[in-house]
């Protein structure tokens, strides 16, 4: 769906053994993986341990009438961000030859002749990590309970211990359709101790319930789990529109769902801002606190940050699009004036359609070497796919950057267009 988000903070760095071995401790950080906003570990401390659900009826409820709908968005990267394991859901290969991560020259690590085997047993799919050399040969092995990641860039795996949820250290990344280590984990170690908190669940499920008040604790309700972002996300709790369906009441004071399609603008950008949003923050609420239709400076406080010329494209979609000038000189345009998220992604042809609704290919300066082609070109050159500093892998003495497109519309001088021949465009 999605770092998401300046947004991930690496919070702690520490040595613990593990296979009488090191490894390091980090904060979960992989946005296309795993999201974790900033500010994560900072959210206020509640009497409460968990919100109240009692209105909310479940993605089955919505399905008797709005059939058709959900199932477009069942498989929508919003609706995957989060799913139980299979061998459908997990994207990686758990055949042989394809189901190994081999940490090369690995001698010279902390855990020597490292490597990662993820195996399919008759009790679920596990990844297992073994080192040493001959008869001192050291294994540990986790079984999957839960993909976070659409796929689109990569999935990362959790997995349960008791009632405590941890990262697993080895992810998928669909670009070359291969295993790699976690984002931020450290090239030759073995490191199944990363917590997953509250605040990194909340953009990847619709609901967990915390065991303790504690913001950075990893302790669940696993039955209380809710994977994807499922239809009450965004458009509030249920309960009370099921009833007036159910009794076809008619006349109704107030609509009993919300319809993000009729808020403001504002309050349309902050539902998408609430994890497509990148600056640092702080939490002023519980993690799954927010609800649709609510102004977000109400459950998160902006942090003070630098400002750079080019920010990094990591999850700060709504950040980068309010910098647009077609953004700032429109009243009406928000993330769903080119997103519909109850279908698949588009074409970047229909996204440049979006584009030509206001503006002449004509008025382009490359139109007179580009003729009628750049009428579907405009994504690629106005909205670049560019590489991420903070969503990176070393794996295997290799370095692996996630790949995003800027969300911050404007005019590339330098930009080389695929399809252009490799050169660089002078706008």
């Amino acid at each position: 769906m999605s770092d998401i988000l300046a947004v991930l903070n690496i919070i702690k760095w520490g040595l613990r053994g593990m296979f009488r071995a090191k490894f390091v401790f980090v904060s979960v950080s992989a946005s296309f993986l795993f999201l974790c906003p900033a500010g994560a570990f900072h959210s206020p401390k509640e009497d409460q341990l968990g919100t109240d659900r009692t209105d909310y009826v479940g993605d089955a409820s919505c399905q008797k009438c709005h059939g058709d709908v959900d199932q477009n968005y069942e498989h929508t990267p919003h609706r995957l961000t989060s799913q139980l394991p299979t061998s459908i859901s997990v994207l990686g290969s758990f055949q042989s030859g394809a189901n190994s991560l081999i940490i090369v020259d690995s001698t010279q690590t902390a855990e020597p002749g490292l490597q990662f085997h993820m195996e399919s047993r008759k009790d679920g799919l596990f990844e297992i990590a073994r080192s040493g050399w001959g008869s001192h040969v050291y294994q540990r092995a986790e079984r999957i309970d839960l993909v976070t990641g659409s796929g689109v860039r990569g999935q990362t795996y959790l997995y349960w211990q008791g009632d405590r949820l941890f990262e697993l250290p080895v992810s998928y990344w669909s670009d070359g359709h291969r295993w790699i280590n976690s984002p931020g984990y450290i090239d030759g170690t073995a490191d199944f101790s990363r917590p997953v908190n509250p605040a990194c669940l909340e953009c990847h499920a619709t609901y967990i319930q915390a065991l303790s008040t504690d913001p950075a604790t990893n302790r669940y309700d696993r039955r209380s789990l809710v994977p994807g972002i499922l239809c009450e996300s965004c458009h509030g709790p249920g309960a009370n529109h099921v009833r007036q369906e159910l009794r076809h009441e008619t006349k109704k004071k107030e609509p009993s769902i919300l319809n993000p399609a009729k808020f403001s603008r504002d309050l349309q950008v902050d539902l998408c801002a609430e994890c497509h949003n990148g600056i640092q923050r702080e939490a002023l609420k519980p993690a799954f606190s927010y609800v649709s239709g609510q102004p977000l400076n109400e459950y998160f406080k902006p942090l003070p940050t630098p400002e750079v010329e080019h920010p990094d494209v990591h999850g700060n979609q709504v950040g980068l699009l309010q910098r647009s000038k077609c953004y700032r000189s429109s009243k009406q345009m928000s993330c769903s004036t080119c997103h519909d998220v109850h279908t698949t992604g588009q074409s970047l042809e229909s996204y440049s359609l979006k584009c030509l609704s206001c503006h002449t290919w004509q008025s382009c300066g490359m139109s007179r070497k580009m003729g009628h082609e750049i009428m579907n070109k405009c994504i690629d050159c106005h909205m670049p796919i560019e590489e991420t500093n903070v969503i990176v892998s070393q794996t295997a003495g290799q370095v692996v950057h996630a790949k995003m497109r800027n969300h911050w519309i404007k005019v590339y001088p330098d930009l080389s267009m695929p399809g252009n021949g490799g050169k660089s465009l002078r706008l």
